[in-house]
Parts: C-alpha cells; sequence; structure tokens
C-alpha cells in the first residue's frame, strides 16, 4: 500500500515496474490514520508513507498508522526527506525504515547524488545490506565525503531554512494573489495536529495556489524570477520554484484547489530579497 500524496517517481515505479512483475499496489488516503488497518489483506507486505506529502504536505498519523499494521507481516517504510532526522524521527514511533534523499538537505549543496535506508532492526538491515551488494550498488568516496559534510551543517542550515520560509509565508499571506499556502506549520494544513505533535520544526518547501486560473498568468509571475531559478531537487542552499499540476497523479483522493499553483523552496538568501523577487513576480501578473 502507497500513500495517495507519493512523490511521482515512486508512484512512476509502482506502475512501471512493479505491476509488470505482478506486484499489486493500492493507493490509500494520506489522512487515513488508523484505519489503514481495514486495507490490510493477506498479501500485504508493505506500507509505504510519505510525511507531509509530496506537493500537498497532508502530514500523515505515522504513529497510528504504524500500531495499526504492526503483527500483521508488514513492512513499514516512510520517506522523511522534507523534515529529515533534525525535525522529525519516525523509528521512535515504530515505522520500521526510514528513508532519505540525501541529494536534498542532508548534502544541502546540490552537488551529489546519494540515498539512505534507516532500519528499526537487524532483520531489515541485513535484508537491504545484501540486497544492495548483490545488486552492485555502491557508493562513490567523492559523495559519501559530501554526505559526511553537509551533516556537520544540517541543523543549523534547516532552522535557517525554516526561518526564511516562515518569514516569507507570512508575507505571501498578505498578498491578494494568494488564494492558499500549503505548509505543514500552518493550522489549515491537513495533519497540522500530527505535525504538531511529532514534528520539533517545518523545512523550507512549500506549494502556494495562486488566485488565477491563467496559465499566461503563471508564466508572467515565473519569468523574470532573480532568485527563484527552476528545478525540481530542492534542498540545497538557493531557493527554487517548479509549477505545479496538484492532482494529476492522484488515485484515492481528490484535490478541490483549481488555481495555479507552484512549489517553492526557500533557500538561505536573504528573505527580504526574496520577497522583493516574489513581489516583482506579481505585479508582472497584472501587466
Amino acid at each position: 500500500m502507497v500513500v495517495d500524496t507519493v512523490y511521482g517517481p515512486v508512484r512512476r515505479f509502482c506502475e512501471k515496474r512493479l505491476r509488470p512483475l505482478g506486484v499489486d499496489v493500492e493507493y490509500y488516503d494520506p489522512m487515513i490514520g488508523a484505519g489503514i488497518a481495514k486495507l490490510v489483506r493477506q498479501n500485504t507486505k508493505i506500507v509505504y508513507l510519505e510525511s507531509p506529502g509530496s506537493k500537498t504536505f497532508e502530514v500523515q498519523d505515522v504513529p497510528a498508522i504504524a500500531a495499526a499494521v504492526k503483527g500483521k507481516g508488514v513492512v513499514t517504510m516512510i520517506d522523511n526527506t522534507w523534515a529529515t532526522p533534525v525535525f522529525f524521527q519516525p523509528l521512535p514511533l515504530g515505522v520500521d525504515i526510514s528513508l532519505h534523499a540525501i541529494t536534498k538537505y542532508i548534502g544541502g549543496h546540490s552537488d551529489l547524488f546519494l540515498g539512505a535506508a534507516v532500519c528499526a532492526s537487524k532483520e531489515h538491515y541485513y535484508a537491504l545490506r545484501n540486497y544492495a551488494i548483490e545488486s552492485g550498488q555502491c557508493a562513490g568516496p567523492d559523495d559519501l565525503y559530501m554526505a559526511l559534510r553537509g551533516l556537520r551543517t544540517l541543523d543549523v542550515r534547516l532552522r535557517r531554512h525554516e526561518e526564511n520560509a516562515r518569514k516569507v509565508i507570512d508575507w505571501l499571506k498578505t498578498r491578494a494573489e494568494v488564494k492558499r499556502i500549503l505548509y505543514p506549520a500552518l493550522a489549515d494544513c491537513p495533519g497540522h495536529q500530527h505535525w504538531k505533535r511529532d514534528f520539533k520544526g517545518a523545512s523550507g518547501l512549500f506549494s502556494v495556489i495562486l488566485n488565477t486560473k491563467s496559465k499566461d498568468d503563471l508564466r508572467k509571475f515565473i519569468d523574470g524570477l532573480e532568485y527563484f531559478p527552476l528545478g525540481y531537487s530542492w534542498g540545497g542552499y538557493e531557493s527554487l520554484i517548479v509549477p505545479l499540476h496538484l492532482d494529476g497523479e492522484r488515485s484515492a483522493t481528490k484535490i478541490t484547489d483549481d488555481g495555479q499553483a507552484v512549489r517553492l523552496h526557500i533557500g538561505l538568501e536573504n528573505p527580504d530579497d526574496l520577497i522583493a523577487d516574489l513581489a516583482a513576480g506579481f505585479e508582472r501578473m497584472k501587466s
């Protein structure tokens, strides 16, 4: 079972790789909580979580989901890239395996390609370790060096990302061009109560739904931004922007917001410069 708000490439891996091998894949509502127990079948082997969810940032009730499937022969896995272990630690909450795209916040400089799986038990650790060895997976020494370099400043950088993001969000909330902001630290974000209970902070990534349905308005807003280049691989020191189709890949849930949307990653630049850049983008929408 895979959360419906999962990162797009994970869904495509499920559809293009797992299904042809005869693996059943079912997508579930990110807000299902303990109700996930009703979806467990005899052949259910994995429950895959991502909290907050990709693009729309719903925060799952991770301990409730982990407890609901515990003892049923089901492995729980979570993508914890958004929060990193600095802000969220899922293993003490009952999750079996925590996944990290080290390419993003842990690396922190947009200059390596690396991932990690952190296991709560020796059983799962040795199973993954042996598979990695047998499949020829090996991390290069330069990438490992850069990951260790990033770890040394992860705590400081992540708190600055959050500080800058909150300043930008506070400003965005005053703008008529903004319909809604999707960010776990905001009270109207689905699952905010779970974020408040389980997380120690929020990172610099969030989505914004604009008060326009016009793609031309969106183009005017994005074109000309100085501090927000187009880019998917967030988590580095620089700010990024990317246009979104919020419900394009969902199958178990629906998104009702119909405005144009963007995902912003707030970097380590001066937040006043970022705000001025976004303000200029909004002015271009009026031309």
